[in-house]
């Protein structure tokens, strides 16, 4: 069993102590308050831009009533996430207090396992504020009631104290209205036929939590230059039953031709499926046909997903049934990509990685491994192999970490078998093994309360077992080893699919405890980049003026 470093305050946790002297009590304050500072400091604030010249004047209209559409979505996740924003900020001592709460949606800090930086405050209920903080696991289960299992209802307590789900649609019903007539309004300017018909169907979807068609249409735009991602989408937000979807949007421009030159690696879907290092009944089901691949820039993140660690990447829809019919559309916000590589990753590999192999640590590498994670989601199974249920119905709270390291080490897997057909000219995997491991660094400081460190937790200490990289104890540098880091690669792929094939929950559970943490070694290296000040993550001053939509 690994000796755990003493983390439950965390590298970037904050001590909130009260102290019973009236001389001692300011300069506790400070001090806190400084380190506070610190912690938000720590999240690189960077203007969300994108080049718009190209847009006609209707398809700027449209992107205006997009970000007014994704800042309700932000409101209703914050009640999601928390409860009443206005009071609660309100009720905070002053601007930095305020600042990180924004970061966090909450008094919880997202990045450092959830633990409280308000005083006053507990512990994070492992709900979040989809369920009654009161409510036991046996209550649940023993509750009888046809949404219980809905990703689309809170639970709450009725007159009589008994739990009773209420439809997103109900609960969030003015701000479910408000957004969806910005839809409407949008649908009516859309000059894309796509486009059009998507917000259409997205707009009574809102209204009634029935999804289904829009995702379809969504699937089928091809030709739209601008994207509106909203509604509830991801799980990660449920820590209790991994059930609830949480409210969020990205807006959306699609650089074109990038869109066009990555679209051929889709048609290469089912022969990388073929070539699954697994047995053929975990990897008998077909991939979609029709997935898209697309080069994007956000310009407006709200909700879930600009909850602490921001994506840079989008693999939709969930619904793995127009997955099968249809595959998925993956997204790779291009923007968000670089700014997250200029100010992390690279400072992170120059502080980590052996000098001689720093070289190798390159962007080109850092998009393809974000994009192909995203093409991954799509590989493996949908059903487990009893045919009774699905991997995330039976891998429960577990599901979203062992799905994201599912796709992180598939999407290695997919480029190196890319390189193998010949489909990727002059390359050289050492350029995405080191910035893999870069990456590993970068994505680990999340948390343990985020699906993608636990994840990356895994990863490190697999590959460290089967000695993929080695670390010189006296430079305290990392080294990949090319022809260990393929077996790793191949040996942790095949047991992540087993596990979701199976559907085996005991073993997910006991990778995630075994290897989900942060050991003594780990931990002495995250705190050399805390000390460094190399940003832990980004966060984002946006809106229309900052994308020159009030200009025109």
């Amino acid at each position: 069993m690994r000796k755990l470093a003493a983390l439950s305050v965390g590298f970037f946790g904050l001590v909130l102590a009260s102290c019973t002297s009236s001389v001692q009590q300011p300069m506790a304050q400070n001090e806190a308050e400084m380190e506070l500072q610190q912690k938000v400091d720590a999240f690189a604030s960077v203007p969300l831009k994108s080049n718009i010249d190209h847009l006609t004047d209707s398809e700027r209209a449209v992107l205006g009533l997009f970000f007014d559409a994704a800042a309700i979505m932000d409101d209703i996740f914050w009640e999601e996430a928390y409860g009443a924003k206005d009071e609660f900020l309100a009720n905070l001592p002053n601007d930095t207090y305020r600042d990180f709460a924004r970061i966090n949606y909450g008094p919880w800090e997202r990045l450092n396992g959830n633990e409280p930086f308000v005083q006053g405050f507990g512990a994070k209920p492992l709900g979040a504020n989809f369920y009654p903080t009161d409510m036991t696991k046996a209550e649940f289960e023993a509750w009888n009631d046809p949404l219980k299992e809905s990703m689309y209802a809170v639970v709450r307590r009725g007159a009589d104290k008994k739990l009773v789900a209420v439809p997103y649609h109900e609960a969030f019903a003015e701000k479910i209205e408000r957004a969806a007539k910005l839809l409407d309004s949008a649908a009516a300017l859309a000059e894309d036929a796509g486009l059009k018909k998507y917000l259409t169907l997205r707009a009574e979807a809102l209204r009634t939590d029935k999804y289904f068609d829009s995702d379809v249409a969504w699937m089928e735009m091809k030709s739209n230059r601008i994207d509106l991602v909203v509604g509830p989408i991801e799980n990660y937000e449920d820590h209790l039953f991994g059930i609830r979807a949480a409210h969020e949007a990205f807006v959306l421009v699609k650089d074109m031709a990038w869109s066009e030159r990555l679209g051929r690696y889709m048609s290469f879907l089912p022969e990388l499926q073929k070539r699954l290092p697994v047995e053929d009944k975990y990897k008998s089901e077909l991939p979609g046909s029709e997935s898209d691949l697309g080069v994007y820039d956000v310009v407006y993140y709200a909700g879930d997903c600009n909850a602490g660690s921001k994506t840079i990447a989008i693999n939709l829809p969930n619904d793995e049934t127009i997955q099968e019919q249809k595959g998925s559309r993956r997204l790779q916000l291009r923007n968000a990509m670089q700014y997250k590589f200029d100010m992390i990753m690279r400072p992170i590999a120059n502080l980590l990685i052996d000098p001689a192999q720093r070289e190798y640590v390159t962007f080109e590498a850092f998009f393809e491994n974000t994009m192909f994670h995203e093409v991954a989601h799509g590989l493996g199974i949908k059903k487990t192999l009893d045919g009774k249920t699905t991997p995330q119905e039976a891998l429960v709270e577990t599901y979203s970490s062992i799905e994201e390291g599912k796709a992180d080490i598939l999407g290695i897997f997919m480029i190196e078998q890319l390189a193998k057909l010949g489909e990727l000219s002059g390359h050289d995997m050492m350029n995405n093994y080191v910035t893999f491991l870069a990456g590993i660094f970068r994505s680990v400081r999340f948390g343990a309360a985020s699906a993608h460190g636990k994840a990356n937790m895994v990863r490190f200490h697999y590959f460290q077992e089967k000695g993929a990289f080695v670390r010189d104890e006296v430079t305290g540098y990392y080294r990949v080893v090319p022809e260990k880091m393929a077996e790793a690669v191949s040996g942790l792929a095949h047991d992540i699919l087993v596990i979701q094939g199976d559907g085996d929950y005991k073993r997910a559970s006991e990778m995630l405890m075994k290897d989900g943490v942060v050991d003594e070694l780990l931990a002495a290296d995250l705190a050399k980049i805390q000390e460094e000040n190399i940003p832990i993550d980004i966060r984002y001053r946006q809106g229309k003026e900052e994308l020159g939509l009030s200009k025109k």
